[in-house]
């Protein structure tokens, strides 16, 4: 029995030293933690400046320098007032700035301005309109609007019918690339014979004729720049004017596209149908092509068929690769009927 006491009391030293060792280990450790915490909070080291320069030498964003004279459709943008300097400067920051959709337009030009600017120059309309068809629609050639304008000029319903686009549940030639252009020119030409003045029909076409109508006459003024409007109509025509300053010189604002990035213009080749067609899928097939490419080539056909009751003549594109297949389809029926 006292060799047991013994034995404890031996064990309850031991475990005695070993609790004040780890006391003390704790101790020191805790003083370590303060005196740097301290030492941490102390001026902190002198900044490599030399260090950080290459990445200011390689992204920069800086204001935008405002072009001394400018103009629309040949005519003058009083550019040097404050009021119209600032509202083209937030365009033009806003459009150099978002930078992926910018590039897309330069891309997209590529392909559609070659349609659209003989169609205006024909028509009598200044080029300058081609921008207003790039800020309606981004040239997305099936871009529909919360109101329900579709197409690159981005018509509505009734307007496009008064103006002689066919607008039904088969075709609608809101979607047409040519056909809405010329819609387009007409529509100008009349706001421009009511205001003498592009810029007010440029206005027109975004507000309507009854909407800058009303304006002109309750601030008694004539010219879109004196005109207070609402925040999409008041920034309207400055939006076309930054994206045709920067489409123009792209490369001093940064944009640097090769010909080869730019989307290409998509070769066709035309033919007639007079008659209905019963399924666009089969029809596609046996022209050499498919669905997907035809709708694509062709936006306005709305249906997998069409109807033509009334037996109208309408043009349709297919891919220029179509052509060969054609003559190979016209050939082997020759052949066939030259063997009977």
């Amino acid at each position: 029995m006292v060799s047991l006491e013994k034995w404890v009391m031996k064990e309850a030293m031991k475990t005695n030293i070993y609790t004040k060792l780890l006391s003390v280990s704790l101790a020191i450790i805790a003083v370590t933690l303060v005196s740097q915490l301290f030492i941490q909070s102390s001026d902190p080291a002198p900044l490599n400046k030399e260090a950080a320069r290459p990445l200011e030498s390689t992204y920069a964003i800086s204001s935008l320098d405002i072009p001394g004279t400018m103009n629309f459709a040949g005519e003058e943008v009083p550019i040097m007032r404050t009021d119209v300097k600032e509202s083209f400067d937030r365009e033009l920051l806003v459009n150099t700035y978002w930078q992926s959709q910018t590039i897309l337009f330069i891309k997209r030009a590529n392909r559609y301005f070659p349609i659209i600017e003989p169609i205006l120059a024909e028509q009598g309309v200044p080029d300058d309109f081609k921008y207003l068809s790039l800020i309606e629609s981004s040239f997305m050639p099936r871009a529909k609007s919360p109101a329900g304008a579709v197409g690159l000029w981005q018509f509505m319903r009734a307007t496009a019918r008064e103006y002689g686009l066919e607008v039904n549940g088969e075709v609608d030639e809101r979607y047409h690339i040519e056909k809405s252009t010329e819609a387009a020119c007409k529509y100008l030409k009349k706001m421009h014979d009511h205001y003498g003045s592009w810029t007010l029909s440029a206005a027109a076409y975004n507000a309507g004729r009854s909407g800058i109508n009303r304006q002109l006459s309750r601030q008694k003024v004539n010219s879109y720049y004196d005109l207070l409007l609402g925040e999409e109509t008041g920034r309207y025509v400055y939006r076309i004017l930054a994206i045709k300053e920067i489409l123009s010189h792209a490369e001093d604002y940064g944009f640097f596209v090769k010909q080869a990035d730019r989307y290409p213009a998509i070769e066709t080749i035309e033919i007639e149908i007079k008659e209905g067609v019963k399924n666009f899928a089969d029809f596609a097939l046996d022209h050499g092509t498919n669905y997907k490419e035809l709708k694509n080539m062709n936006p306005w056909l709305r249906e997998a068929y069409l109807s033509n009751t009334h037996k109208k003549t309408y043009t349709i594109k297919l891919p220029k690769s179509s052509a060969q297949h054609l003559n190979k389809s016209v050939k082997a029926e020759a052949d066939s009927t030259a063997g009977k």
